[in-house]
């Protein structure tokens, strides 16, 4: 994957007619069914904030809060689960295996929780950047924890060299050649939340919703969402405008768009250390180009801003989670405006999701013993 010269064009914003046309298949039926009969499954919440409607100029605004997703303050226990189910599977009657992973916080926690509920072991390597508390969380799960001096791409090499150990495997949410299987299945345990969101849409009488707007590190999360909205057949609910967010330290997804190609963009500090990523997933990449609507790039301080928001109105969602309201507003608002509300199909009557994917530092279930998944 090509390096990004500083040279190159770093936008803040990138429409992409036609994506709406683009279709791939769908997730397995059978990842849902798995994660119900987990203990202590729950859909997270559907919230809607009016208040964010009446700013936005749209009908309904609603957030997903994955604030507390199986006893967890993100979504990543989703994609933790199925992967190390299926490996598991497949390697019966295996003996115990060291789980090995990479992560910005949520993925390394998620996946030690899985090793040490299902009995196994778990090593994860953390980047520069991520907050002692994360880091302490993952190390309470009983993962040996080693931090890596470098960005997010050179933990993800390290874990990757440390798996080629006997009984040892790689659990990462980000594909490359020859390692896509487990990413694989991790992006589909993710489909649980897409499917819950449909479910209570439904519910609230709103219908599908017109835009979903995703935060994207590496993009398995964005790749699920694209999956479970660009894979409904014709005729059938109307197709969303699907947005994506970065930070403007590392919008390697955005640049890439832009450029027509992925690439590997530096990445500076961010207060959205799970989406400081330089490198897009290789097996999500097709999923972005042919499915995203738009990006975007929003500061620390926007994102600051609407966490801050959302915990005015009830939501507990830290900088990543509170992207998608930075991106909703860097959308609608300011010089422009109108032609990306165009863009994205938005009118006063439309429906518009927002993946908070995480909860905020003072969520109790970022710290303390959750149930178990």
């Amino acid at each position: 994957m090509p390096e990004n010269p500083s040279s190159l064009p770093a936008p803040r914003w990138l429409a992409r007619p036609g994506a709406r046309a683009w279709r791939c298949d769908p997730a397995p039926a059978e990842v849902r069914a798995f994660h119900t009969a987990l203990p202590g499954y729950a859909p997270t919440p559907l919230t809607e904030l009016p208040e964010l409607a009446a700013e936005s100029g749209v009908g309904r605004v609603f957030v997903k809060d994955e604030s507390n997703r199986l006893g967890l303050p993100a979504f990543k226990a989703l994609g933790a689960s199925w992967a190390v189910h299926r490996i598991l599977a497949e390697r019966a009657p295996a003996g115990p295996l060291t789980l090995v992973a990479a992560t910005d916080g949520n993925h390394g926690r998620a996946v030690a929780r899985t090793a040490r509920l299902l009995g196994q072991r778990a090593r994860v390597f953390v980047p520069r950047g991520v907050h002692p508390g994360a880091v302490a969380a993952i190390a309470a799960e009983g993962a040996e924890v080693t931090a890596v001096a470098g960005p997010y791409d050179d933990a993800v090499r390290r874990a990757t060299r440390e798996a080629d150990a006997p009984d040892a495997v790689l659990v990462q949410d980000t594909g490359w050649p020859g390692y896509e299987r487990i990413p694989g299945w991790i992006v589909e345990g993710y489909s649980t939340l897409c499917a819950e969101i449909d479910e209570q849409l439904a519910a609230a009488g709103a219908g599908g919703p017109g835009l979903v707007v995703v935060p994207v590190g590496v993009g398995s999360l964005a790749q699920a969402v694209v999956t479970h909205y660009r894979s409904r057949p014709a005729p059938g609910p109307a197709a969303p405008a699907l947005l994506s967010v970065e930070p403007r330290t590392a919008a390697c997804v955005l640049t890439g768009l832009a450029l027509g190609a992925p690439v590997t963009v530096p990445t500076g500090d961010t207060t959205m250390a799970g989406l400081n990523c330089g490198t897009p997933s290789g097996l999500a990449w097709p999923h972005l180009y042919g499915g995203l609507d738009a990006a975007v790039a929003v500061a620390d301080a926007d994102s600051a801003r609407a966490a801050a928001d959302l915990a005015a109105l009830g939501v507990s969602s830290g900088p990543c989670g509170a992207a998608p309201l930075a991106a909703l507003r860097a959308a609608l608002t300011g010089d422009g405006a109108d032609e990306r509300r165009g863009a994205l199909g938005l009118d006063a009557t439309s429906v518009v999701v927002l993946l908070s994917t995480e909860g905020s530092a003072a969520n109790p279930h970022a710290t303390t013993p959750a149930d178990p998944v």
